[in-house]
């Protein structure tokens, strides 16, 4: 398991704290209820925080890539793959499926390459 850093980590009731901050978490056992389920210690703080949401919900969001982070990368996978793919096609096709089809490849190539670049 690794930590994401910089990620902020919901902790209920509009609480959030950095995921690289967070020193332990530890679940509440005595007076725990709606609202005071988990103490949340952070670097620096002498005094946890008190979060709404449940221990093993928190280390999961800890230790979990966002799915935003998630998409982005196989989004790029797929990027990548569609540009190696392209650049195999000989101008013979390229020119057919961009006079036959209106799919204009050399465009969407370079449109990949722009993305990929970034």
């Amino acid at each position: 398991m690794r930590i994401q850093s910089s990620v902020l980590v919901h902790l209920g009731f509009g609480k959030y704290v950095r995921s690289d901050q967070v020193t332990a978490v530890v679940p509440i056992e005595e007076e725990r209820g709606p609202g005071r389920r988990t103490f949340i210690h952070l670097e620096g703080q002498s005094e946890p925080l008190v979060a709404s949401r449940a221990e093993d919900s928190i280390v999961r969001d800890l230790v979990q890539e966002p799915r935003e982070v998630t998409q982005a990368r196989q989004q790029q996978e797929v990027l990548h793959d569609l540009l190696s793919d392209l650049q195999n096609l000989n101008g013979t096709v390229r020119r057919f499926t961009r006079d036959e089809g209106g799919l204009d490849l050399d465009r969407l190539e370079r449109r990949i390459r722009d993305i990929i670049e970034e």
